[in-house]
């Protein structure tokens, strides 16, 4: 499998702009490029999805063992030409003093070459000590080629690659141009999902054209063709995901321009354990259909105030449900969706209110990184695998006027979650958390609710048969 890893010498150099341009570039030359992008992020795979008409899997080193990622990595290349691996921050940047979790470590574990993104700005011969340092901290990475991007014009780029080609033997497969249409659109939580721009496919298309003209991609080819061979563990055939077959329960997930934060592995072990998937538009859909149980991932629902504001028929049919025992898991935009109200700026809204608090977003983050959890006797799903539950969260939001006495299923070790001490908020059948959890971490949260769904499914069941029986003929 020919494959590459996209990073940069540090954050905010264009990497994601770029890597996004090749995915679409190459497409468009009739590669199938299978994205993916390393750590949490739910919006950059959005667009390299769109970019690359394929979905995108997010390969993490600290929250998943060494296995998962492998099979996180060989599952989707079925048809692929080519694995493109978006990295975050810098390529030795990471949560590890040892750069274990390094986006280094993840390139090495995959036998994939580092193309690397250089921001070109103020710089011209102190480019070449920044390549030599890059080799000479770790010499089994290696650095296949760099793209100097923000280039200032023809003179600017002359000097950049001069320097390089003498003082190093890294080759230059690239040099974009300083661009206004290649600008992202950005707000308050950094890069604006796809779904919510206009004309997005015209854009990513348009980007694929620009970084294509400046970016000699069959030089691209020849560096990702020039990967060894797959180790084995990742030649090796995956067993398929097992599930008990004829006993499928419907579990809604709410998807729209409010809530899309979900990565696609993990709705793929929801369906491989069971769940036959139902999406759920709140901001326009009137009422919910049958279900079993009820996920409501993250988003942006601050931004969509007004419309869930007015939807008040499923805002009533979601409390009613709620508090009459649908199973429900909601994350961080769900557990805001799910509270009394949302404060943003000058607006509030009202919201479902079956978590008797309100949600209050802030200008800076209040719980933003990796998370550390340990369930309570609260926890009303199945104990989880390890005594350590691994997610992450970001969110500039924090729930007041919480009534006290309230059940957690989760002490936090590491993070913020609701309130510094505690995620997991337990009411009814609902589990709600900051933390974003993913199956394949080892919390195995995706088998684990859909387990307790088709339990509380056949209580109800079996309570009706018994109120039949019990009625006078």
């Amino acid at each position: 499998m020919d494959r590459l890893l996209v990073s940069a010498a540090h954050k905010s150099s264009g990497k994601t702009t770029l890597t996004l341009g090749l995915a679409a570039a190459l497409s468009a030359q009739g590669t199938v490029v299978q994205p993916f992008k390393k750590g949490p992020d739910y919006i950059d795979p959005m667009w390299l999805a769109l970019a690359a008409g394929r979905p995108c899997f997010n390969l993490d080193p600290y929250l998943m063992d060494e296995a998962a990622l492998l099979r996180m990595f060989r599952q989707p290349l079925a048809g692929a030409g080519m694995a493109l691996i978006e990295g975050n921050k810098g390529l030795h940047d990471g949560v590890a003093l040892d750069g274990s979790n390094s986006n280094a470590a993840l390139a090495r574990l995959l036998g994939a070459p580092v193309l690397l993104v250089i921001d070109g700005r103020g710089m011209t011969r102190g480019v070449a000590p920044l390549i030599l340092g890059f080799q000479a901290f770790d010499r089994s990475i290696r650095i296949g080629g760099v793209i100097l991007n923000r280039v200032g014009g023809s003179r600017h780029e002359a000097k950049l690659r001069a320097a390089i080609e003498h003082y190093t033997d890294v080759p230059v497969l690239g040099a974009v141009a300083d661009d206004a249409r290649l600008a992202m659109t950005e707000r308050h939580l950094g890069l604006m999902p796809c779904a919510e721009v206009a004309e997005a496919a015209a854009h990513v298309a348009e980007i694929g054209r620009i970084v294509g003209a400046q970016v000699d991609l069959e030089a691209v080819h020849r560096l990702a063709a020039s990967a060894p061979g797959l180790p084995q563990a990742l030649a090796s055939a995956l067993p398929e995901p097992a599930y008990r077959h004829g006993d499928r329960v419907r579990i809604g997930i709410a998807r729209d321009r409010a809530f899309g934060f979900y990565y696609p592995d993990d709705l793929a072990a929801l369906q491989a354990a069971g769940a036959d998937l139902q999406f759920i538009d709140t901001l326009h859909d009137q009422r919910l259909p049958m279900l079993d149980g009820l996920f409501i991932g993250g988003g942006f629902p601050e931004t969509c105030l007004d419309a869930l504001e007015a939807n008040s028929a499923l805002r009533a049919a979601l409390h009613q449900a709620i508090v009459g025992g649908l199973p429900t898991y909601a994350e961080c935009g769900g557990l805001m969706l799910l509270s009394r109200s949302i404060r943003w700026r000058d607006r509030t809204a009202a919201m479902v209110g079956v978590i008797p608090g309100d949600a209050v977003l802030h200008e800076r983050p209040v719980g933003r990184g990796y998370v550390h959890l340990q369930e309570t006797a609260a926890m009303p799903w199945a104990a989880a695998p390890s005594p350590l539950v691994r997610g992450h969260e970001f969110h500039h939001s924090s729930l007041q006027n919480l009534d006290p006495g309230l059940r957690f299923a989760y002490r936090v070790t590491r993070g913020h979650g609701i309130d510094g001490a505690h995620d997991g908020l337990v009411l009814h059948q609902m589990l709600a958390s900051y933390t974003h959890l993913r199956s394949a971490t080892g919390s195995g949260w995706a088998p684990r609710f859909v387990d307790f769904v088709r339990q509380r499914r056949d209580a109800a069941a079996e309570c009706d048969v018994r109120r039949d029986v019990a009625l006078p003929a």
